[in-house]
């Protein structure tokens, strides 16, 4: 019998389906790629003979030449009977499968016939051709039991496999259309990727994301094609000063000016930000930043496409929905699919733009003295032992008095699940904030 438990073993089971008085139950097609000889596998009882350490070596040649007498005799004998007999419970929803089955027998010549036996409950005859069937029955008064072998029920059989095959068609057809809509997208991405990984300079893309950025970022202050009375030049240089580090006087400059417009606010803000990136760069070199920009660009990539990913399975499970409003859930799945896209992108330059704007760059002498002053830091934390104050009272004064050691050692302020200063890796109350 062939089930899950015999699924190692499958091609070597139906390879033998053909011996003498065997019996072979599978619960589907099995054993595609496996012939099935009449008589038996020869070839396949010729191995397990050779490997049988319990068989002699002198012994094996004329234990194979016994198998293949025996096995001719076999043959011959299961010719006679009719070769290899299949026998379905059912008829599946698609012809190619009952075409294999069929084929299983007769093969290369060999003699074989097949069989396929119904019933009105099954799925097929149920939802396709039960009732017309049941009631030609019912007129004919035929008992139960009694096998129908109409040609009319044939052609309904096979009628029915069409409209499933037509109707799983669709289906592949649809999603196809779907998986379409990603993988454009994918190709898009992945050339970024690719480009990203081949330049050896990511100056001009790097430019092309903070000009998108900061061009977006004024036309959320100064909207394009508006009068100046709808300007927000205060926001503007507010936003501009507080999250990007960059001081500009917008509003003193619109007023000494006789004429400006919305493009030239943009292009000084622009101007400003490769200013301000330009001099960060320099403090390192562009050939050690360069390398910060791949990882940025990449990380940022990366993160942000699998959350697009997500997004458009999300999508697709409702936009059938969209059918009963009378729309293409199609053309609503590509369009929509197309804004998720763009927003993706959008993200991405704001992201890659805001790091490497705000990336905090350090000589090597500030970073020798923020790593001494960390050492100080925790030289005075490991010279102060804490004793475990009396409990003499309740708990608000015994957590009072270990307060007042802590505040009368100096120390800064940490809480007691933060990291430990000492740079261990452990909580402050684990470490050198330990009551002891």
């Amino acid at each position: 019998m062939l089930n899950a438990k015999q699924h190692a073993r499958e091609a070597d089971i139906v390879a033998q389906a053909g011996r003498a008085k065997m019996i072979t139950i599978a619960t589907n097609m099995a054993g595609r790629g496996t012939d099935i000889v009449l008589g038996g596998n020869l070839e396949k009882a010729i191995e397990a003979v050779e490997r049988d350490e319990t068989i002699p070596e002198e012994a094996k040649p004329a234990r194979i030449a016994e198998l293949r007498t025996q096995w001719q005799k076999d043959h011959d004998f299961v010719k006679q009977q009719g070769g290899l007999r299949i026998i379905a419970t059912e008829r599946h929803e698609s012809r190619r499968i009952d075409n294999q089955l069929r084929g299983r027998s007769g093969r290369q010549g060999d003699p074989g016939s097949s069989r396929f036996y119904l019933s009105l409950d099954d799925p097929l005859m149920r939802i396709f051709a039960g009732d017309r069937v049941r009631a030609i029955m019912e007129r004919l008064k035929m008992p139960d039991g009694e096998a129908i072998e109409a040609g009319i029920v044939t052609r309904s059989i096979e009628s029915a496999q069409r409209k499933v095959e037509g109707r799983n068609f669709d289906i592949r057809k649809q999603l196809l259309e779907y998986d379409d809509v990603a993988n454009d997208q994918r190709k898009v991405i992945y050339q970024q990727r690719n480009d990203i990984l081949d330049a050896g300079n990511l100056s001009a893309q790097i430019a092309a994301l903070r000009e998108g950025c900061f061009t977006d970022l004024v036309h959320q202050y100064v909207p394009p094609e508006t009068v100046e009375e709808q300007w927000d030049l205060p926001g503007l240089e507010k936003v501009l000063s507080e999250e990007w580090g960059i001081t500009l006087p917008l509003k003193a400059e619109v007023e000494a000016s006789s004429a400006i417009t919305d493009e030239d606010i943009a292009e000084r803000v622009v101007k400003a930000a490769h200013a301000a990136f330009r001099a960060k760069v320099d403090q390192v070199g562009e050939d050690n930043f360069v390398q910060f920009e791949r990882m940025v660009l990449l990380q940022s990539i990366d993160s942000h496409w699998r959350e697009h990913l997500a997004a458009l399975d999300y999508l697709r499970q409702g936009i059938h929905l969209r059918g009963y409003a009378q729309k293409q859930p199609k053309q609503e799945y590509k369009r929509e699919a197309f804004e998720l896209f763009g927003q993706m992108l959008d993200a991405v330059k704001n992201e890659v733009t805001r790091i490497l704007m705000t990336v905090t760059v350090q000589s090597r002498d500030e970073l020798d003295a923020a790593a001494d002053d960390m050492e100080q830091k925790a030289e005075r934390i490991a010279n102060v032992t804490y004793t475990a104050p009396t409990v003499t009272g309740d708990v608000e004064t015994v957590r009072d008095e270990a307060t007042a050691q802590v505040a009368a050692a100096d120390l800064p302020r940490v809480g007691r699940n933060d990291p430990c200063p000492c740079g261990s890796g452990k909580k402050f109350k684990q470490c050198h904030g330990r009551l002891t």
